[in-house]
């Protein structure tokens, strides 16, 4: 029989103030459930209630509270009385933690485009032509190749803390050097950038484990779905802000007010995280246990490494690695040449394309939280982890595949954007899919995998980004290449489906 404690209880009040006006508060978006305790009651005496995890104690009775705890004197949520008797939220730590990565998943992405936006100008100002766009978007992406297995391995070693600290301080100050680069020479330029992509690698290897550390099992999906929102978000953030500011202050303005806002977020994430909820100061000892609870595997970094051969024996990762390629290759042909493409098609000015670029990725960060949301209540309802990893999977890729398909037909801008938005909505279904797959089959060397899959997937990243360049010079048109990235979802679906799996692989 679960006992609790006053030092255990999380709401403050005095034996004077009523409960009547706590009632109505309701589960937090990631099931979050304040409960109701009171000090100054004797607890040791409960009794068990129809057949459930919920004890009344007598003197509650007598005075018709009912006091619910779990079993495992493990609260989901927490509620503190104020001084002056007004009820006051206290916030989970995790959550805490999973707002702080959206931000930083905001900011890395936003950093991103901002390029892809300014690079119009700048093509303009030096001439540049179609295929050496490509080459200067994917410069990007030649750093971001190498740090994604070095940054999976130091994640794996050092915690998601202080890599996520180091990469957000090294990519804020190349986002900040860039418009010096691009006027000063085009190797600096492509210097900074590859330097830019090598520091934003660590980015989603830090979250993905810090969310394995911090949630239970099956509470993940919907926090990568928070913490990917703001990825997402970030693109509407720099397609949106970087053409007023360009506009207002110059090409360099969007550059030093990201870069100004990746150093401000630090001094946040020195304060408000930890690598593991253990080492926090702040957590309360219900939370912990709850955290603790919900894990099937040890969350303990063993500093060991995964030999390379071992990992790619098994299908299941390369089941993950085929699937991180398909979503890179198609995720960065949009990413980098949509304001091309509405500028170089439907003939539109580059605020507009702007517009009709960023409208899918917003739709793209409420579509992942759905997934994360739908995803753990399958899950919690009892669905087998393979099954409903490969549902999200599927969805993840045979949308777009059909979108894109149907983008080919686009006669008009709105209609152009009415597909991108339905192929990168549904696309977001990978988050609850292969992303989280790696924390599935292999807990304690997830970043070192997180690592090799993401570098396979940055390969394809630059050869999709300069093809597209290519093509377009060639061709003429995006039809081919849009119909080639298809196909590519179409066969990785089925190869997932037939090696995919939910179950641990690796020990």
């Amino acid at each position: 029989m679960a006992a609790v404690t006053p030092s255990q209880s999380l709401i403050r009040s005095s034996p004077h103030n009523s409960l009547p006006s706590l009632i109505g508060f309701r589960k937090t978006r990631l099931g979050l459930e304040p409960k109701l305790v009171e000090r100054g009651i004797g607890w040791k005496s409960c009794e068990k209630r129809r057949g459930r995890k919920e004890y009344v104690t007598k003197k509650a009775a007598e005075r018709g509270w009912v006091v619910r705890c779990t079993a495992e004197g493990m609260e989901k949520g927490m509620l503190m009385r104020g001084r002056a008797g007004e009820p006051k939220i206290t916030v989970p730590e995790r959550f805490k933690v999973v707002t702080l990565l959206a931000m930083v998943m905001c900011l890395c992405n936003a950093d991103r485009v901002v390029m892809s936006v300014a690079i119009v100008p700048l093509a303009a100002e030096h001439g540049w032509s179609s295929s050496f766009l490509g080459i200067v978007q994917s410069s990007f992406l030649w750093g971001y190749v190498f740090s994604s297995v070095i940054g999976g391995v130091l994640v794996d070693r050092y915690g998601g803390k202080k890599v996520m600290a180091c990469g957000v301080a090294l990519w804020s100050l190349a986002t900040l050097l860039t418009p010096w680069a691009a006027t000063h020479s085009t190797l600096s330029l492509l210097a900074v950038r590859a330097f830019f992509g090598l520091a934003e690698g660590v980015a989603l290897p830090a979250m993905s484990t810090l969310v394995s550390r911090w949630f239970p099992i099956n509470e993940r999906a919907s926090a990568v779905g928070i913490s990917m929102a703001g990825f997402h978000l970030g693109n509407v953030t720099g397609l949106l802000v970087t053409p007023i500011v360009i506009s207002s202050i110059g090409i360099s303005g969007p550059f030093v007010l990201f870069s100004s806002l990746g150093l401000l977020w630090l001094t946040m994430w020195g304060y408000g995280a930890t690598s593991d909820p253990r080492e926090s100061h702040l957590i309360s000892q219900s939370e912990l246990r709850l955290i603790q609870a919900g894990k099937t595997e040890s969350s303990v970094r063993n500093g060991k490494f995964l030999p390379l051969r071992l990992l790619l024996s098994k299908l299941p990762t390369w089941a993950i690695i085929f699937a991180n390629i398909t979503n890179n290759w198609g995720y960065f042909v949009l990413l980098s040449w949509m304001p091309v493409y509405f500028k170089s098609v439907f003939d539109i000015n580059l605020k507009q394309a702007a517009w009709f670029s960023a409208a899918p990725w917003g739709m793209m960060a409420i579509s992942g939280y759905i997934a994360g949301v739908v995803s753990d209540y399958l899950i919690k309802v009892g669905y087998p982890l393979t099954l409903v990893r490969k549902i999200m999977q599927s969805i993840g890729f045979i949308g777009p595949g059909v979108s894109l398909l149907c983008l080919n037909h686009a006669k008009t801008p709105v209609a152009a954007a009415m597909f991108l938005t339905a192929g990168l909505s549904l696309s977001s279904f990978s988050q609850a899919g292969f992303l989280l797959n790696m924390q599935d089959i292999a807990p304690q060397y997830a970043g070192f995998l997180h690592g090799i899959s993401n570098s396979a997937g940055t390969i394809a990243a630059i050869v999709s980004t300069i093809g597209t360049g290519y093509f377009v010079q060639w061709l003429g048109s995006f039809q081919a290449f849009l119909t080639v990235t298809a196909l590519l979802y179409f066969a990785t679906t089925i190869f997932w489906n037939a090696f995919a799996t939910g179950e641990r692989v690796f020990l």
